[in-house]
């Protein structure tokens, strides 16, 4: 055919070799096993667990888990976990704040021994009852005033046991998650 061709990568890796003082291995699919690297296999793994423990769903295995996040429903604790696990291999637990714990007025004892390992997400109310509305119009649950009490009485909990938290109103999952990583400062930072 008379079409032209620019081949855009051999004209720059010579120059490359030559600067880098290395030969480029010009092998095709060379990524194409990345299933069976060690770091695609944590990511599973990481995944894996974050959705075990979602929601609170399980509290088997929480001393295997690197960052377990805590918050009022509708925070942003299941996307943060996941983008934890996905981008970093952390494996992130996250547990929901609810009336009964505000009403013992501490976290609930299945984290207690985990309480290092816990960050806090909290939001502005007014967010959350517009957030809490679009799941369920008209309740109790997404009123302005419930998620006032919520939000301030997981503000005060996190404020007693000394967990460290952050508002997830204004801030994108991966500042949150560079957050947590930065405060917590997990064993396990993979990526």
């Amino acid at each position: 055919s008379k079409g032209l061709v620019l081949d855009m990568f051999n004209t720059f890796i010579e120059p490359l070799e030559a600067e880098f003082a290395m030969t480029s291995n010009h092998r095709i699919g060379r990524f194409a096993d990345v299933s069976k690297s060690q770091e695609y296999t944590d990511r599973i793994e990481a995944i894996n667990f974050s959705l075990a423990h979602d929601d609170g769903q399980s509290a088997k295995n929480l001393a295997s888990a690197d960052v377990i996040l805590v918050g009022v429903s509708r925070s942003g604790k299941t996307p943060t976990s996941l983008y934890l696990a996905m981008q970093h291999g952390i494996k992130a637990a996250n547990y929901p704040l609810i009336p009964e714990d505000f009403d013992r007025g501490q976290i609930p004892s299945s984290l207690a021994p985990f309480k290092k390992k816990c960050f806090g997400l909290t939001i502005e109310p007014g967010r959350l009852s517009q957030i809490r509305n679009e799941r369920r119009p008209g309740s109790k649950y997404a009123s302005a005033d419930n998620c006032q009490f919520e939000v301030k009485a997981a503000e005060a909990m996190m404020r007693r046991e000394g967990i460290a938290w952050l508002s997830s109103t204004h801030k994108s999952i991966e500042e949150i998650a560079t957050t947590i990583l930065r405060d917590l400062r997990p064993d396990r930072l993979m990526y």
